[in-house]
């Protein structure tokens, strides 16, 4: 398993001061961007411009999670700004292959992401084929909720798909990460953990960051 990766939410930034917001998460390991069309959640957030403008901000690599319905027709155009992985929900996705297949010819890596009550088996067909999947632990289209606890063996029912399969792509979860969560995330198999509140309420953010990275590198490295 791949060394654990913190990437900050911008959810929970302050959206009127995003560059110092950005630069407060420098020492992450990638950026974590929320598109919502406030229909496939009831809530909206993010777009196109607040892409653009975090890309000429930040060097990190940004993850697009889109929560947005007919994700095919939507998803390839944040590959095209230069998007460093786009990850789609596979309850609004049509033809998940040839999304894949999309986002790679135009130089992302491709997701799928899983509401919490989505089982796996939906996505077991295209997992060779893609890049991360990121399993929901809190019901999509707000900041700030709690950890479901329930979903800790669906990571690890995850983890065991992967590495018997002998593939490479990352579990990434999102939702209610905190220095307590993060430990049994990574015990149950997760290796990207999406943090919004946990850094962006820390009144040191990147002090955050690392401690979040020691307690998953230290969890993973007790399972191993």
């Amino acid at each position: 398993m791949t060394s654990p990766a913190i990437h900050p939410s911008i959810l929970n930034a302050d959206q009127a001061h995003l560059a110092e917001e950005l630069a407060r998460i420098a020492s992450a390991d990638g950026l974590h961007v929320d598109i919502m069309d406030n229909h496939f959640v009831p809530n909206q957030f993010g777009g196109p411009s607040l892409v653009q403008t975090v890309l000429a901000h930040t060097e990190l690599p940004v993850d697009a999670h889109l929560m947005i319905e007919q994700a095919d027709r939507w998803a390839p155009q944040y590959a095209e700004m230069g998007c460093a992985i786009v990850t789609a929900h596979v309850e609004a996705t049509a033809a998940p292959f040839r999304l894949v297949n999309e986002l790679h010819r135009l130089g992302a890596g491709a997701g799928l992401a899983l509401r919490p009550a989505t089982p796996l088996s939906t996505i077991t067909s295209v997992l060779g084929q893609i890049d991360l999947l990121l399993l929901m632990t809190v019901e999509p289209g707000f900041g700030g909720q709690s950890f479901i606890e329930a979903m800790l063996p669906k990571i690890a029912e995850a983890r065991h798909l992967v590495s018997s399969a002998g593939l490479e792509l990352r579990i990434q979860v999102d939702g209610g990460v905190t220095a307590q969560t993060i430990e049994r995330a990574a015990e149950a198999g997760a290796d990207v953990f999406v943090a919004g509140s946990a850094v962006y309420r820390a009144d040191e953010a990147l002090t955050a960051i690392t401690e979040l990275r020691a307690r998953a590198t230290a969890t993973t490295a007790l399972s191993c």
